[in-house]
């Protein structure tokens, strides 16, 4: 048993992964997602076989619904090999199976297969819940390494996500408890936004966001770039993501969800900020249908050179407020993600920022809020309230937005989501 490292890999191993998480993105019923799995991890791992046990909470059982080469079968967490990564919420790497005294021979003798090795690996979702384990027998290279255990944190985070996404979407869950449901799901997409984030040398950050429903199409994160050296984690570049999924509600909640999952593992595979947006572009162009798809700002601050490198697709207006209140707007520069695999544009941008000066990334969810006679907020209010308080910390700048809109919409009620990222350059 062991801890995998923080993972790094190559160009090819990073496409792998990231077609996993597009085919796992796919709306599935839960036996055919798992079949999935089952595949994905066999292909990634190089292994022969594999099942996917489901957690039952309320038991404390762990049971096969589908398993290759094994028939469905029930046990408690507190038997075998995959009861113990249940239990511990570990990796269990076995070398050789019939050495250990974990392992249940009893199944080889039924089905009359041979296994040598294992390595079984815990399905955690949002909100650390446990889903179940994913177990993969006998490696072709002959043993599973601390190399597969690694790319196999990635997997299982994915894996994870899909069967809690699966089971919140059954139909039958849905008719018998649609709000359950749904406050199911509000809890999900707020677990994956950023709870603290990450000081970074030199700079202040604030985030927000407001669905219009109980869940919403919107989301935000940064995150830290992976460093060798601890010490140097707060001079660590900041990938930063604002995605607004076409319409609001449980539909675009998954797809911004989803979104920001993919972007989770470019950062932790160090993939360039040109390859990941491209790849997850093509990803959102052939899950999402026609008349879907995320608008988005993906940049990359380094807190070291002081710029931001961008991408932001059908994301604008932009806004810089300059530390003297110089007001500058910037648009997209290429058209929203999933409309088309290879979307023209201006390519990568780059914005620099002195001290004092504040970007701000947006959703139309506050440019676009009306008031009570329809009159729109607009960017005049936006870039004024925040001019107005450009020498208060980026949180108080970000309270300050959303009471402003607020006291101009009155009683208007809020028909989009609305969410907001502050970037500020401190001394």
């Amino acid at each position: 048993m062991s801890s995998p490292k923080e993972p790094h890999y190559d160009r090819d191993t990073l496409l792998k992964l990231l077609e996993v998480a597009k085919d796992l993105g796919r709306p599935l019923e839960l036996q055919a997602l798992l079949t999935r799995i089952i595949d994905a991890g066999r292909s990634v791992l190089g292994a022969d076989r594999g099942s996917v046990f489901l957690y039952d909470d309320k038991t404390q059982e762990l049971f096969v619904k589908i398993a290759t080469g094994l028939r469905e079968l029930r046990f408690g967490i507190d038997k075998g090999i995959a009861g113990e990564c249940a239990r511990k919420r570990q990796i269990v790497n076995v070398p050789d199976c019939y050495a250990d005294a974990r392992f249940n021979q009893e199944v080889d003798k039924r089905t009359g297969y041979h296994t040598k090795c294992l390595i079984a690996i815990p399905l955690v979702g949002f909100d650390d819940e446990l889903v179940g384990v994913l177990q993969l027998l006998n490696a072709r290279k002959g043993q599973f390494d601390e190399n597969d255990e690694r790319i196999a944190v990635a997997l299982s985070s994915q894996a994870a996500v899909a069967i809690q996404r699966a089971r919140l979407m059954d139909e039958r869950l849905v008719k018998l408890k649609l709000e359950r449901d749904l406050e199911t799901a509000k809890k999900i997409q707020l677990g994956v936004l950023p709870k603290v984030i990450e000081p970074c040398e030199g700079y202040e950050f604030a985030g927000r966001s407001l669905p219009a429903e109980q869940t919403g199409g919107d989301i935000y994160d940064v995150a830290p770039e992976p460093v060798g050296d601890e010490n140097n984690r707060k001079k660590a570049c900041r990938l930063l993501l604002l995605a607004d999924a076409t319409g609001h509600g449980i539909g675009p909640a998954l797809s911004v969800t989803q979104v920001r999952a993919m972007i989770r593992i470019g950062v932790r595979l160090s993939s360039s900020l040109d390859t990941l947006f491209q790849q997850v572009n093509s990803q959102l162009h052939e899950d999402l249908s026609m008349e879907r798809f995320v608008t988005a700002f993906l940049g990359r601050l380094d807190p070291v050179k002081h710029t931001v490198e961008y991408h932001a697709a059908g994301q604008g207006p932009l806004l810089i407020v300059r530390a003297d209140g110089k007001v500058e707007w910037f648009n997209a520069t290429t058209l929203p993600m999933g409309i088309m695999p290879d979307p023209p544009g201006d390519g990568l941008q780059t914005l620099h920022l002195n001290t004092g000066d504040i970007l701000a990334l947006i959703t139309d969810g506050f440019y676009e809020y009306q008031d009570i006679h329809g009159k729109m907020f607009g960017k005049d209010r936006v870039s004024n309230v925040i001019v107005e308080t450009r020498t208060q910390s980026a949180e108080k700048i970000m309270t300050s937005l959303f009471d402003e809109v607020h006291r101009f919409a009155e009683s208007a009620p809020q028909l989009d989501d609305q969410t907001a990222l502050i970037v500020k350059r401190v001394g």
